[in-house]
């Protein structure tokens, strides 16, 4: 587990900072602003699919499932989703994120449903969202299924360069299903040109406040 700190970003939501990597978990400009702009406006709102099946690098806080809930019940989109993650968030770091209040406090159930899930099976939080949040490293991580939409939300190419590998990937492109979307917040040169080499067709996007571009890539 790694140990974090609760910071205030810019429009006010929280978001964690982990002195050992001297990485934070979200932009320090809007750790909400930035979810919604990368993995909900140019992921999830990107196509209609439902059931959609999505697959997430790094549940962290739980924010970007939390967000894809409630976008989800503004069109009844049913969603699977599966998160990877070596380094679970402890349950008192998460009673303090300000997510629910900051959201929408009617939800506040199903954001705490979410981090009491168990790891490593099928979670029905509710009618219209099953949740399998997977305790493993990306790099020993096998996927048993084939998904439509991809949270790439590892810590930062420079901090963790082995999970933007080449290798990694062209695993999730592998079971990415035709057309599926692959979306991250980094634009690096090194993460474009591996995504490039394993097939994807990447395209740059505008990035959310304090960040110039965002990548969307799709297997075609």
């Amino acid at each position: 587990m790694l140990k974090s700190t609760i910071i205030k970003t810019n429009d006010g939501s929280d978001s964690l900072y982990v002195p050992e990597l001297d990485e934070h978990y979200h932009s320090v400009y809007g750790a909400v602003q930035e979810a919604m702009h990368v993995y909900i406006n140019n992921g999830f709102n990107f196509s209609d699919i439902s059931p959609i099946s999505i697959l997430e690098i790094g549940f962290g806080t739980g924010l970007n499932a939390f967000l894809t809930y409630l976008e989800s019940k503004k069109t009844n989109r049913i969603v699977k989703y599966t998160s990877v993650e070596l380094y679970p968030v402890a349950s008192d770091i998460v009673e303090q994120l300000n997510y629910p209040e900051f959201i929408n406090n009617e939800e506040k159930e199903f954001f705490y449903n979410l981090h009491k899930a168990d790891w490593n099976c099928e979670n029905r939080i509710n009618d219209s969202f099953i949740l399998n949040k997977i305790n493993q490293d990306l790099l020993l991580y096998q996927p048993n299924e084939y998904f439509d939409l991809i949270y790439f939300d590892a810590f930062a190419p420079d901090k963790q360069p082995e999970l933007w590998s080449v290798e990694v990937f062209r695993k999730l492109y592998n079971h990415l299903n035709e057309n599926g979307i692959l979306t991250t917040y980094s634009a690096k040169g090194i993460v474009k040109r591996a995504l490039r080499e394993v097939g994807f067709k990447v395209k740059r996007l505008p990035g959310p406040p304090g960040k110039w571009e965002m990548l969307r890539s799709q297997k075609v």
